[in-house]
Order: structure tokens, then C-alpha cells, then sequence
């Protein structure tokens, strides 16, 4: 195998199989356990739907990485021969220098998407899953993925990776509000943090990026147009998540690759839901409600009054998503 980009096509293929085989498994158990989305007030479906979309994307991201480990192990144990020692060294290498925080994100992945669970189970108050959400940003910047912003000062560094990565999540909470739209946004800002970091030879956020890719498009059939299964609390705190880290974890701007507006990259790639996140807290505000008490006020519900079909008004999104996404790599 030719690496990288063999290696990024199977992340791609195997989180997005893996995902296809995987959500139709997780949906039974939920259905089973009760682990579902009733219908009610401002809600479309007739019947109740699982939450299995954010269990079937953390297979599909944990079965990749097991198996890639499995095969390197085996390798290095002369069990079998995949690639050439250049290859494998440069992995191992990669691996080990990166391997607290490497351990540390895929540690708050699984955090999450616990919190998530237990909110979609027992509707956690608002402050028992923030705290929930902190603890977890808190444990990716004390392993080392952190935002410097060109100030060396790690209080700064600490506070400012931890409120992004908290913004983040909780714009991907915002944007599930209609059948593939975040599921969606959040494939199109993997692709194009995986592109960028690609790009820049930065293989391992590659692919993260790309594994996170491909386990949203496995999704995306059963929940796009028409939702077999949905997200959840806990596939939308996973997929904010990791869109906060594998925007943390590239070098927009190197002593090689010099780019002094590189806080703009992560901004223009998730420009949509952290734009729409800005718009309806300021409108809840300005009305007197709580921020965090859902309404119709988001881009993809204007857009339905407007006249727009939901899939249309998804689809609009997601080239908007694009468009914005693009510019990043201008």
C-alpha cells in the first residue's frame, strides 16, 4: 500500500462500512431498550426513532483505528507484511509522538458521547452536562491539544481551547434540528479538515479526519432524507467534538507553510453552524429566553417558511457549508 493517501481511502471505506453494518445493529438495541426519540411537540415523526446515529459513529471510528493497531502490531511482530519498514516507521513514529494526546481525544470521544447517552436517556439538567462537557475539553488541553492563538500563555491557551471546543459542541447540538443537516455539516468539515491537513502532510489529523468522514456518510443513508435513525444528544456532542479537535489539531501556520490569518481556516470550514449558533442565542436574548431552550428560529427552519422542502432546505445548507469551506483553501 502507497502511503498516505492508501491508507486515507481505507479509513474513508472502513468507518464508512463500518458505519452501514453497525447503525442497523445499534437501532434494534435501541428500540429494545427504549433508547428512542418520542414524538411530540415540534417533532415531524409519527412514531418513535431510535438514537443509534452517534453508537454507529463511534464504531466506526473505534473498529478502524482497533484493527489499523492490530495490523501494525502484527507487522512489527513479522506476523505479516502490509507495508515497506519506511511506511511503518514513520507510523510508529507518528504513533508514539503523539500518543497522550491521541489517547486523550479518543478518551473524550467515548466522554462524550456518554454524556450525550445520558442525556438522551434521562435529560440531563443543563448544568450537569456542562460540567460533563468542561471536564472533558479540560482533559483534551491538559494532554497537549490546545489553541495557542500566537500568546504564550497557557492560562490563555487552556481557556481558549476549552471555550472553543464547548462552542463547537454545542453548535452541533443546535444544528440537529432536521433530518441530515448535521449529520452532513459535520462530513463536510471532516472532509475539509482532512483535505487541509492531507495537504500539509499532516497524516495522523488526516486520518482522524477522514475516519470521522466516512462513519457520517455511513449515517447519512439512514437518517437523509427519511430517518430511520437520528443522532441524538450523543451523536451530536461526538460529532461537535471531534470537528473542535481535528480543528485544534493541524498547523495552519508553520515556520515552512507561514499563514498569519490561519484562525480564520477552522472558522470559515465550520462557518455555518457556528454561525447559526451566533444568530439564535443573540435572538433568544434579545426575546428573554434561555439560550439553551430549542425554538424555529435556525437558518434550516427560516428557510421551510420561506418555502423550501426540509431536504431542500438541508441541501441549501450543506452547499452553503461548502462554499464557506472552500475558501479555506484559498
Amino acid at each position: 500500500m502507497k502511503f498516505p493517501n492508501a491508507f486515507y481511502f481505507l479509513a474513508l471505506l472502513g468507518a464508512f462500512v463500518t458505519a452501514l453494518v453497525a447503525l442497523p445493529l445499534w437501532r434494534k438495541w435501541c428500540l429494545r431498550t427504549g433508547l428512542v426519540d418520542d414524538p411530540g411537540h415540534r417533532k415531524i415523526h409519527a412514531e418513535p426513532v431510535a438514537l443509534a446515529g452517534g453508537l454507529a459513529v463511534m464504531t466506526a471510528l473505534a473498529l478502524p483505528v482497533l484493527l489499523g493497531l492490530l495490523a501494525l502490531w502484527a507487522h512489527q511482530a513479522k506476523l505479516i507484511s502490509l507495508v515497506d519498514p519506511t511506511t511503518i516507521e514513520r507510523l510508529s513514529y507518528g504513533l508514539h509522538k503523539r500518543s497522550l494526546e491521541l489517547t486523550a481525544i479518543f478518551l473524550g470521544a467515548l466522554g462524550m458521547l456518554i454524556v450525550g447517552l445520558l442525556d438522551d436517556k434521562h435529560e440531563l439538567k443543563p448544568a450537569t452536562k456542562f460540567t460533563g462537557q468542561f471536564l472533558i475539553a479540560l482533559l483534551v488541553a491538559a494532554a497537549g491539544a490546545r489553541i495557542t492563538l500566537f500568546v504564550p500563555n497557557l492560562v490563555f491557551s487552556y481557556t481558549v481551547t476549552i471555550l472553543w471546543i464547548l462552542t463547537v459542541i454545542n453548535a452541533f447540538n443546535f444544528m440537529d434540528n432536521m433530518n441530515g443537516l448535521c449529520g452532513g455539516l459535520g462530513a463536510l468539515g471532516a472532509l475539509g479538515f482532512a483535505l487541509l491537513a492531507a495537504n500539509a502532510g499532516q497524516y495522523l489529523v488526516a486520518l482522524i479526519a477522514f475516519l470521522t468522514c466516512g462513519a457520517l456518510l455511513g449515517f447519512l443513508p439512514y437518517n437523509f432524507p427519511r430517518a430511520r435513525a437520528f443522532l441524538g444528544d450523543a451523536g451530536s456532542h461526538l460529532i461537535g467534538y471531534l470537528l473542535a479537535v481535528l480543528a485544534i489539531l493541524p498547523h495552519f501556520h508553520t515556520a515552512k507553510n507561514p499563514h498569519p490569518l490561519a484562525v480564520l481556516t477552522p472558522l470559515l470550514v465550520l462557518a455555518v453552524p457556528l454561525g447559526d449558533m451566533v444568530w439564535v442565542v443573540l435572538l433568544r436574548w434579545k426575546l428573554g429566553r434561555p439560550f439553551y431552550l430549542g425554538d424555529n428560529n435556525h437558518l434550516s427552519h427560516r428557510l421551510v417558511r420561506r418555502g423550501f422542502t426540509r431536504a431542500g432546505a438541508v441541501m441549501l445548507i450543506w452547499l452553503l457549508a461548502a462554499l464557506l469551506g472552500a475558501l479555506a483553501f484559498v
